[in-house]
């Protein structure tokens, strides 16, 4: 009883975490060079889209003679945005196997190397004169990004023990915030958002892969993988050690012991034969829906579409980017709530709830939009349920959908699964950085892409995602993927099977009262 309350309150919950300073350790040195790169790419061109759209056409006009006009400067910077996303989406696809071949560690370690390069073209695009080096640069970002979005999560979600599992997927998707929000932060005219300075800003990416490079070697490789994928039961117990320090951690490996046993002799599954396969539709489809509706939960067009908000609340042109800083800092403080409580409350009942939240507000947002012109006070309705809205998404889905995957699955769909889910966040991340900017030209385009964003959100994603969750996904909290594998098992039972189950215990009461029945009559007579 008293160690079931220990993990129930918040002073038990970080003395649990304080106990744990490797993992502590593990979870900023992965962070600034895992997820991170991926907020700051996503929020980092905001600031110096002027000057790059400016490089561009003073490119042209030296090579060619020609200036561009406003409708080609779109398209090319529609281009240079959305080539990030392709650069993801080919991480994400060879995330799965460098994964299961060289490791989790090792693939994060030489992945630096792919930002550093990227960081070098940045640095020096305003000297050469190309935006095609802004281009290859954002290529290879996306390629360092797409592949830490999975190893990173992985290697955590494997390195914590069981008890702090869900608060260490948590910190993924808080160093997404904490990247946009620097990006934001450093975006400023005071900081590095200037004419002379924008390169640096997009070449700080380079700073952190190089902290990572530096620090990530002094941490041991997944205790998962060494045990699961190489079979080495030394190496596993000394990476441990390292991570967990002197505690018995029996338990856990003997859980490990029975997975391995679980899948002894099978090995790590492809993309395709994890939708063939039956015994985990139900993961799938969970994963599926989720990161589907990550996508069409409309967070995106509240980003897109916050300096309007608070350009129609009264707020100056020059101070939109200290207001939308407010947005950002709003994402990580929740985050970084949200990691507090996360093991108190459940997972299940955070990313349902969030999402009916999101939904609700992002109706009264397309409301407040609708009637800003005609009440005064309106614009300030929606900039404050454009913080709600950030505050919902970060306080649930944010944070819980992203280890998803390494926590459903058992190690040889692991992998397959990180490629699917990642595949479906780029693809939707890709097609709203092309269509976004070349369709929002006009006042009637960005009103129906706004209305398209909430409908699809408050009618469908969002409540489709808190139904799954409420109804059809068991609570994954302190439980192995064997566990949470024979909850899905039970819950998503074939009816037939379960009614085939209920008449055979129906008739075997009957015919125990019937045998009652019969002695009670033979001993009276």
């Amino acid at each position: 009883m008293q160690d079931s309350r220990h993990q129930l309150l918040p002073g038990g919950q970080l003395c649990d975490r304080l106990d744990c300073p490797v993992v502590i350790a593990a979870i900023f040195i992965t962070g600034i060079g895992g997820t991170f790169q991926y907020g700051f790419s996503v929020s980092v061109l905001t600031s110096p889209s002027e000057f790059i759209k400016e490089l561009v056409n003073q490119t042209c006009l030296q090579r060619y003679g020609i200036s561009l006009d406003p409708g080609q400067v779109s398209l090319i910077w529609s281009f240079t945005v959305s080539i990030f996303c392709i650069g993801g989406l080919l991480g994400a696809l060879v995330a799965g196997p460098l994964m299961s071949k060289y490791g989790r560690k090792q693939c994060l370690l030489f992945n630096n190397f792919t930002a550093i390069s990227g960081a070098v073209l940045m640095l020096s695009s305003q000297k050469a004169m190309s935006f095609e080096m802004i281009m290859v640069g954002r290529l290879l970002y996306g390629i360092n990004a797409g592949v830490s979005l999975s190893a990173h999560t992985l290697y955590l979600v494997e390195c914590a023990p069981k008890k702090l599992r869900g608060m260490v997927g948590v910190t993924v998707a808080t160093f997404v915030s904490f990247g946009k929000f620097s990006g934001q932060l450093l975006g400023i005219s005071e900081l590095l958002g200037t004419e002379q300075r924008w390169p640096w800003l997009l070449g700080f990416n380079g700073f952190t892969a190089l902290l990572q490079l530096a620090t990530l070697p002094f941490l041991p490789e997944s205790p998962s993988f060494l045990l699961l994928n190489r079979g080495d039961r030394e190496a596993c117990d000394k990476a441990l050690k390292r991570l967990w320090g002197d505690k018995d951690y029996t338990w856990e490996v003997e859980e490990m012991m029975k997975e391995k046993a679980a899948i002894q002799g099978v090995r790590n599954h492809s993309v395709m034969e994890l939708i063939q396969n039956k015994n985990v539709r139900w993961q799938l489809i969970t994963i599926l829906i989720t990161f589907t509706g990550l996508q069409l939960c409309g967070i995106n067009a509240v980003y897109f579409y916050s300096f309007d908000v608070f350009r129609a609340a009264g707020i100056q042109e020059g101070q939109l980017r200290y207001a939308a800083l407010g947005t950002g800092l709003c994402e990580v403080c929740t985050s970084i709530a949200c990691f507090m409580f996360i093991e108190s409350t459940g997972k299940k009942v955070l990313l349902y709830r969030g999402y009916l939240a999101m939904s609700a507000t992002l109706v009264l947002l397309t409301i407040t939009l609708f009637l800003q012109t005609q009440i005064s006070w309106m614009p300030y309705c929606s900039m404050l349920l454009v913080f709600l809205f950030i505050f919902c998404f970060a306080s649930g889905p944010s944070g819980i959908i992203a280890p998803l995957p390494g926590e459903l699955f058992t190690q040889p769909f692991k992998s397959a699964a990180y490629t699917l889910a990642c595949t479906l966040n780029w693809t939707g991340l890709f097609l709203l950085g092309m269509l976004f900017p070349i369709l929002v030209v006009g006042t009637f385009f960005s009103w129906t892409l706004w209305v398209t964003f909430a409908s699809s959100s408050s009618c469908s994603a969002a409540p489709a995602v808190a139904c799954l969750c409420g109804f059809n996904v068991p609570e994954t909290r302190h439980k192995t993927a064997l566990e949470i594998a024979a909850d899905f098992d039970r819950m998503h039972r074939k009816s037939g099977e379960a009614k085939r189950q209920s008449t055979e215990q129906d008739l075997n009461v009957a015919k125990s009262q019937r045998d009652q029945i019969l002695i009670l009559f033979t001993k009276h007579t």
